[in-house]
């Protein structure tokens, strides 16, 4: 009677379930890169729908399986495109920045100041990441079978949900009146508090990877910096790493530069890094994030050490959702919430 009464409690039961949802996530990590790309695909190309429907709506009206089906169509349309065509030239230019970055530390240039950061390089063993990292891409190439299967799955579900949202939900909605009515309740929460916080970071870290890969590669192309499709890429990926990446970006950076024009296109990459990262405080993250994530950048290393430790590469950019999520869940607020709540009380 005891167990029973305590499971009554609907914070007990609601993390009970959450837990058990938790495992069944571990039980299922071989699908995980499935469930994951799934999630996202479908998350981003929901909003696009919503964006354009808000934007066409006022002047023509057209059916949302219709853009969906569009997006869906450029989408695949482009990602074909791209590996049929730059695949080659992606997979070379990756290559040379791996040689030109290790060719950098081996044989670094006879100054005091250079042989010091390539010293605190060696120290953190920053070479054998981009090793790592490029015998990832390597691995990816060399599995595209595998992984375009698994792509393509992600891509057919994503279209069947969105093209069928309405009636998922309402079938879904039947659960509610059933003997899982507790589990529907809850997982329903948990799912509007995922989508509320995961989603839209993984949307706002999207986007800033986006304008920040644009920007980058506009001012590369203007310091005539070579492998810029190359750099593009890797520039975009570590943009999906919130804080770290821009740190991380700078080591290739500054020795491509040195390599390019010396010293003084080591300045104009710092200055450079300096004006995209405020761009990205100042502008990016107001307009694309919400104010609950606004972490200490103590916070964010930690979470980034823990979650790429427990979930390799997905960890880096999953890891501050995830947090962030459960930040949510535990109800946890901001010094801002905090004050709108002390002004929403002072003025009620």
């Amino acid at each position: 009677m005891l167990i029973k009464n305590f499971f009554q409690h609907k914070s007990v039961r609601r993390f009970a379930i959450l837990g058990l949802f938790a495992l069944l996530l571990y039980l299922t990590r071989s699908m995980f890169n499935l469930i994951l790309v799934t999630f996202i695909l479908t998350y981003l190309m929901d909003r696009f729908q919503v964006f354009i429907s808000r934007k066409l709506d006022p002047i023509v009206r057209i059916d949302r399986r219709a853009i969906i089906g569009l997006l869906y169509l450029i989408f695949v349309g482009g990602i074909t495109y791209t590996l049929y065509r730059y695949l080659p030239v992606i997979s070379i230019q990756i290559g040379e920045l791996v040689v030109q970055v290790q060719h950098f530390l081996k044989n670094p240039p006879d100054n005091a100041m250079v042989l010091y950061v390539v010293e605190l390089i060696g120290k953190t063993d920053f070479s054998s990441y981009m090793k790592q990292g490029a015998d990832l891409f390597y691995q990816y190439v060399a599995n595209i079978g595998k992984v375009g299967v698994q792509f393509l799955l992600s891509v057919i579900l994503s279209l069947f949900f969105l093209l069928e949202k309405p009636r998922i939900i309402q079938f879904t909605s039947k659960f509610k009146d059933s003997y899982l009515a507790v589990f529907y309740t809850e997982i329903a929460y948990f799912g509007r508090k995922f989508a509320n916080s995961f989603g839209k970071v993984i949307e706002a870290q999207f986007l800033i990877a986006v304008v920040n890969c644009v920007l980058s590669v506009i001012a590369l192309w203007v310091l005539d910096f070579p492998q810029l499709i190359g750099l593009g890429i890797m520039i975009f990926l570590l943009g999906l790493i919130p804080v770290a990446g821009v740190i991380i970006s700078l080591f290739p950076l500054c020795m491509i530069a040195y390599n390019v024009g010396g010293f003084i296109y080591i300045v104009y990459i710092l200055v450079y890094i300096a004006v995209i990262h405020a761009i990205e405080a100042y502008v990016l993250n107001p307009k694309f994030m919400s104010v609950k994530t606004n972490l200490p950048i103590f916070y964010t290393f930690i979470v980034l050490i823990f979650s790429e430790h427990f979930l390799g590469v997905w960890g880096l950019i999953i890891g501050i959702p995830i947090f962030i999520f459960l930040l949510d869940v535990f109800e946890v607020t901001t010094d801002e919430d905090e004050k709108d709540e002390t002004t929403n009380e002072q003025v009620g």
